[in-house]
């Protein structure tokens, strides 16, 4: 696959990206390399990933606890604790090997370090691989309020392997694809399709076109001003489910893209509503979705909740929610104000 050129930085595909990064690191001539994982990438994905490194470089690797809920600044305080006694300083490198969690919080920990040290970016999910490695947000989570403190930085480059895949489970695989959906139903309806007719799909394929989506949505929005508010689709609500079953201890977590997933046929079912979005796509969409994912119970109790959480999104102004709708399919509307009640009514018709 062609590498797909960023702002500042390339997206490479499988082994041509190790071999720039192992020229990227002999041309910088940096004092250390920092692998950042967890312990499931440590077991998993490190031992495929140090055979292709050539370097004579100094190469420590930092274990975080796997998991959204390490999201956190406690976490990032330890990684930069570790670097600091394991002699890091401005010329030392991070790579982030891992899903979502380690790269969003890598990221964020190197852009800060020292006022910032280069970053890698190696996602090993499908969720990283389609989202959260390219276009530069970094960031960990407050408490249960996703992502709410990070900043924009990218990347010296992001290494695209789908070998990776075959170290998560199932599960995961579905997480990604809630994202490529999203791409699907606001940017590129025949993404949608694919998932929908499932004719002999190659996941390859799929991840190629996300990032190229991705990637051009911002080039023309880095700082999410207009058109990146399309990657935020099913985003709004979903954010806020994810967090209260992040925060429930009754209740079993729910991946990112399961909650997303439930956003986006919450907020098809809006834009049905309040535009022109025809009630059989959103019946469609619903469809697709819930022949991926279990479907979830949202207990009409928990609702108000929920729709607490809401008001705590990043991308509020004046205490004022924010969704992104759908006219049709690649045809959007940003910065939309929702009634409560037709919130509850959109979970409501998601319980059906």
């Amino acid at each position: 696959m062609q590498t797909i050129q960023a702002a500042s930085y390339p997206v490479h595909f499988q082994q041509k990206g190790y071999q720039e990064l192992s020229k990227l690191i002999k041309a910088q001539h940096y004092s250390t390399l920092f692998i950042l994982v967890d312990e499931n990438t440590f077991e998993h994905c490190y031992p495929k990933f140090i055979k292709h490194i050539e370097t004579d470089k100094k190469i420590e690797v930092i274990e975080i606890e796997a998991g959204e809920i390490n999201k956190n600044l406690e976490t990032c305080i330890g990684v930069w604790n570790a670097i600091t006694e394991l002699g890091g300083d401005r010329k030392s490198l991070m790579i982030t090997l891992g899903g979502g969690v380690i790269t969003d919080l890598g990221g964020f920990v190197a852009s800060c370090f020292k006022r910032g040290i280069d970053f890698v970016n190696i996602p090993t999910t499908l969720l990283s691989m389609v989202d959260a490695s390219v276009g530069g947000k970094t960031g960990v989570d407050l408490g249960v309020l996703k992502n709410q403190i990070g900043l924009f930085a990218n990347p010296r480059m992001v290494i695209v392997d789908d070998t990776y895949l075959s170290t998560v489970e199932k599960r995961e695989i579905k997480s990604g694809t809630a994202e490529i959906i999203k791409y699907g139903l606001t940017y590129d309806i025949e993404l949608f399709n694919e998932i929908k007719n499932n004719k002999s799909l190659k996941i390859s394929d799929l991840i190629f076109r996300s990032i190229e989506i991705k990637n051009e949505v911002v080039l023309e929005d880095p700082k999410e001003q207009q058109l990146r508010k399309i990657l935020n689709f099913g985003h709004t609500l979903g954010h806020a489910i994810e967090s209260f079953y992040l925060e429930s201890e009754d209740k079993e977590n729910l991946t990112h893209g399961e909650a997303i997933a439930i956003g986006m046929i919450c907020e098809s079912y809006i834009s049905s509503k309040l535009l022109s979005f025809p009630l059989q796509k959103v019946e469609e969409i619903k469809e697709v979705i819930l022949g991926i994912y279990d479907k979830t119970n949202l207990m009409k109790g928990d609702f108000s909740a929920i729709i607490d959480l809401l008001k705590h999104d990043k991308k509020n102004v004046n205490g004022q929610v924010n969704f992104v709708l759908l006219n049709d399919f690649e045809d959007y509307k940003i910065d939309c104000k929702v009634p409560e009640d037709l919130i509850i009514e959109s979970m409501e018709f998601y319980n059906l």
